[in-house]
């Protein structure tokens, strides 16, 4: 009912007297801009952004967090060409919160305060606060689990080479032969951490990945993979950026620790990736149905019953979310360099997206 008493006060008041004030008719992606500012409450989280009286005044910061929304919105990834944007489309200009062309800041003001809020997660805690205000209070069919590319523009981070693993023949060690034991996989030792403790421990370097596209086919990129949650109507609700190289299933407890923070749900969806003992036996400790894909692993596959198969094809859902993502909210062609932007870059994709898509469930 909350979200829709906000659409009809959009509809009804605030779309007109924006129109009136800017003499013109708003376009559908300006109505979008619109529409993301009012559902994420930008204001609120200004506080800590706000001039204290020291030094010199900075530009206005809500003005600067709305154009970072209005790139995503307009699918524009680039500082420079949406800067040009903003100089040729005085709606779109008041819309951010700058009458005169010369009151846009420069380049370099929106490199600097782009750091600032991407140092402080600003994006992450707002799309946080969008899920658990108009979802919090629902129960969520299912939860789709599902990881995706992220190219970036720059150089791979080179790890420390790890000690040579000693090679020994497949089969039971020989007589007298002593072997080291082996190290406990991540995935196990997560379901005793917290979920701070599980996403300090992911890697997050920037690194070459594989994975097999939706055609089976591999391939390869260099930069970083964005895991995400998505929920029915297609609602990015959790998000965790990672090395490429990390195989999925690492990150499976820690999405669902940050999920069930957010919202309650009852089907947990995910691929063959997925298909180990503690991520079943985790999602039915959070309550939840787990219905992953058999990985056979030199086995017999085992199917899903008739039941199961018609809830596993919601999986989709991820699919279209990652899709929506790389096409229409500038998930990709991103310039920014480092984990920690590139993370604040697509969150500023995902709060965009996720707008709309709440919008969306209303008409």
């Amino acid at each position: 009912m909350q979200l829709l008493s906000l659409w009809n006060s959009l509809q009804e008041w605030l779309f007109p007297a924006l129109q009136d004030a800017l003499n013109d008719e708003l376009t559908e992606k300006q109505k979008k801009f619109i529409q993301t500012c009012e559902i994420a409450k930008l204001d609120e989280f200004m506080e800590p952004y706000l001039w204290k009286g020291q030094g010199r005044p900075p530009k206005d910061r809500l003005a600067m967090l709305k154009a970072f929304v209005a790139k995503a919105v307009y699918n524009e990834p680039q500082t420079r060409a949406f800067i040009d944007l903003l100089n040729s489309s005085p709606s779109l200009r008041r819309l951010c919160g700058w009458e005169l062309r010369s009151d846009i800041p420069h380049e370099s003001t929106f490199s600097r305060t782009f750091e600032l809020f991407s140092s402080t997660s600003l994006p992450q805690r707002i799309h946080k606060e969008m899920i658990k205000e108009h979802l919090g209070s629902k129960i969520i069919g299912h939860i789709s689990r599902d990881s995706t590319a992220i190219d970036s523009r720059e150089k791979v981070v080179k790890t420390e080479n790890e000690e040579p693993k000693t090679k020994h023949g497949r089969g039971r060690p020989k007589t007298g032969e002593k072997r080291e034991p082996k190290a406990p996989k991540r995935v196990s030792l997560q379901l005793g951490k917290s979920l701070t403790e599980n996403v300090a421990g992911l890697p997050i370097h920037c690194n070459k990945g594989t994975k097999k596209n939706a055609k089976d086919y591999l391939v390869s990129w260099k930069g970083y993979k964005l895991h995400l949650d998505c929920v029915d109507g297609d609602i990015p609700i959790s998000a965790i950026l990672t090395s490429a190289s990390l195989h999925d299933s690492q990150v499976a407890i820690p999405l669902a620790q940050m999920s069930a923070e957010r919202v309650t749900s009852l089907y947990d969806l995910m691929d063959a990736a997925y298909d180990s003992p503690e991520i079943h036996q985790f999602s039915r400790k959070l309550g939840h149905i787990p219905i992953i894909d058999h990985n056979k692993r030199r086995k017999k596959k085992r199917e899903f019953n008739q039941l199961e198969k018609r809830r596993y094809n919601q999986r989709s859902i991820a699919e279209r979310v990652n899709s929506n993502l790389k096409d229409n909210y500038a998930g990709v062609g991103i310039r920014v360099k480092g984990h920690c932007k590139v993370m604040a870059h697509l969150m500023f994709s995902l709060i965009a997206l996720t707008a709309n898509q709440l919008f969306n469930m209303l008409e």
